[in-house]
This record gives structure tokens, sequence and C-alpha cells, in this order.
């Protein structure tokens, strides 16, 4: 008897590859721009005694009102406008599934974050790929001519930006603002790597400008293992993105967690400082090494062996258990690693390797 014909998945998802980070077996993993230190011990302590009072056989709250409370407190928001979900990714699918689709357009600005258009693509939405300068920085008149040719739903700016690790000016967010606010669409900030930058989007979020701002708290919060990521924007925006979501799609633990980190901002911020005093003295170190690498603003370098045989050196690294991000195959990228800023020891040690590698 013939098998049935199975039922095939829709035309462009499987033309896909999945987004994936190698996840090996090493002594230094610094290929995910996780945090290199754990949250602080008063923080664990406080979740523990939380946890005794979830009530576990009950449905969580649907609309996580105290973590969007506490999230708005934070940023300076009103709580209607914050929107709460399982990593900024999350964030990101329920902006497009709301504002993307079939017959419109999202815009981005390669190299950039893959999560962008790979999203865009799954929600059916078009893709439409900008090009930046050889120095990776965006021409703003190549960008305001971008929106204006394709008259995008979406444009997404990334800053810093993800790989390259550069810092949007604050004169070429507002000029793309304006650009896209007569179109109409919506500029999504995504601010994953934010508190590495003194500027930040949020600040131009009101309830008129078409602006939301996505933020994480896998990064500087050092809390990538909870998957929590939010969005401000305007209540305008919000409303919609609630009407896509999953009932209940933010579980009790992480409302917790998520509320109880913002008390501990002090020890965030020392994280940051230390992150970028750690940057700064590897960006230094690479200037003696046969790279180049790129200037940036966030807890990760992007950087080139002057050899061009990024492969080579990704798997030299890893044999010296030592793992970075091989970002050879990304657009425009060939060549190219990306290490995340690790603790003073993991750093030291990825500098050793890289220094053997090269030699």
């Amino acid at each position: 008897m013939s098998s049935p014909d199975r039922l095939s998945v829709r035309e462009s998802v499987a033309l896909m590859d999945g987004y994936h980070s190698p996840q090996l077996d090493v002594a230094v993993r610094l290929n995910t721009n996780e945090s290199p230190v754990p949250p602080p011990e008063g923080w664990a302590e406080a979740l523990q005694a939380a946890l005794a009072d979830i009530e576990w056989h009950r449905y969580p709250d649907r609309g996580a009102h105290e973590l969007r409370a506490a999230l708005a407190k934070h940023e300076g928001v009103a709580p209607e406008q914050v929107f709460a979900a399982n990593g900024s990714n999350e964030v990101l699918q329920c902006l497009l599934l709301a504002f993307g689709g079939p017959g419109r357009i999202a815009l981005t600005f390669e190299p950039t974050y893959a999560l962008h258009s790979h999203i865009a693509r799954l929600s059916a939405t078009q893709v439409v790929s900008g090009e930046r300068e050889e120095d990776f920085s965006l021409d703003a008149d190549y960008a305001s001519t971008m929106v204006a040719e394709h008259r995008p739903a979406v444009t997404f700016l990334c800053s810093p930006n993800n790989p390259t690790g550069m810092v949007e000016p604050p004169q070429l967010v507002e000029r793309l603002l304006t650009d896209i606010s007569a179109l109409p669409g919506l500029l999504l900030m995504d601010e994953a790597y934010g508190q590495f930058d003194p500027h930040t989007a949020v600040d131009l979020v009101d309830e008129v400008r078409p602006l939301a701002v996505a933020r994480t708290y896998s990064k500087t919060w050092s809390m990538a293992a909870a998957r929590l990521g939010y969005l401000v924007a305007p209540s305008w925006v919000v409303a919609e993105l609630d009407k896509v979501t999953l009932p209940y799609h933010l579980d009790s633990f992480k409302q917790i967690a998520g509320r109880l980190a913002l008390d501990y901002e002090d020890e965030m911020n020392d994280r940051v400082a230390m992150l970028v005093a750690e940057r700064e003295r590897i960006a230094a170190a690479l200037d003696q090494l046969a790279v180049h690498h790129w200037p940036s603003g966030a807890n990760f370098i992007l950087l080139r062996p002057d050899s061009g045989d990024g492969d080579g050196v990704w798997q030299g690294l890893v044999d010296r258990s030592v793992l970075v991000r091989n970002c050879s195959s990304w657009p425009r990228l060939a060549g190219c690693l990306r290490v995340t800023v690790g603790s003073p020891a993991e750093n030291d040690a990825f500098l050793s390797a890289l220094s053997e590698v090269l030699a």
C-alpha cells in the first residue's frame, strides 16, 4: 500500500533556513551576546521567595499588568504603552502579525539583525533590503529615499546595530520617523543593546508618532534563560498587539522575574560599565593583531581577519575551546566574526586563542 501524500509547508517557508546559533561544548562561549555574569543574588533570593505565592493550578495574569506597570515606571511611560512577550523576538513576531502580512512591506538595512527579515517572511510580509555604506553606516538621504519609494508598513532600525555594533545617530532616527509618519507606516527601533547607548528612542515615544521600541532582558539584565522582552509604543500599537498574542502567553514565573529584576537597576548599570570597559580593552588588543574591527556601542565586536579566512579562524578558535559567531554567510559579512564581550578571564582566553590562530 502506497503512503498517502503529506501536506507540505507553504512554499515561502520551505525555502527558508531556521535561525540558529551553534551550541558547542566549549570552555569559553562568546557567540550569543549573553551577559557573562548572572543576576545579583538579591534578585535570585527575592524570586525564590515569590515562587511560594504562585497559584500553579491557575492561569497567569493574561495582561501581565504588574509587569507592564513596573516596566512603564522604569521607562517613564504609561502602562498602556508597554507590551511584554517571550523575548524581543516574539515582540517582533506580534508586531508583524498585526501590521505586516500579505501585500505589505518590511524595510531593513543590511547588514542587520537577521530575525527582522526572517520573521517578516514567516508572517508573509514582503522584505525589501536596503544597503548600508562600506563602513556599515546608514546614509540618511538614501534611507529616506527607500522609505518614499517602497512605502513600507514596518521599517526596522537596530541601534546599536547587530551584528556591526554601530549606533544610529539620533538625527537619522528623527528624520526617518518624520518620513514614515507621512506614509503611514511604523518605525521599529530594536534596542536589544540599548543600555549600552546613552541615547534611546524611548524618549521619542508618544501617542502621535508611529514609533515602537523593542528591548530585552536577555543582555544587560542577565536573564537570557527567562526569554523575556518588551515593547514601548503608542497605546494604539500595543492594543493591536494584544489581539495577536496567544492567551496567557507569559507565565507567572516570568512575569515575577521580570518585575523583580527592575529593583536591581544599579547592579545592571554596573554590569554595563564593566562590559564597556572590557569591550574597549578587547578593541585595543585587536588593534595589535592582523584583523580589522568596527567601532561598537554594544557588548560585542565585529571583526574580519586580514587573511579573509573567517571560517578557518572560527574553527581554529573552536579547536582551542573558544566559540564566537561566524558571520561569514551573512549579507555583506564575508570573512567576518562577531565576539561577545565576556568576563575578563573569558576575554583573555579569546585574545590568547586568536593570537595563536592568526600566528
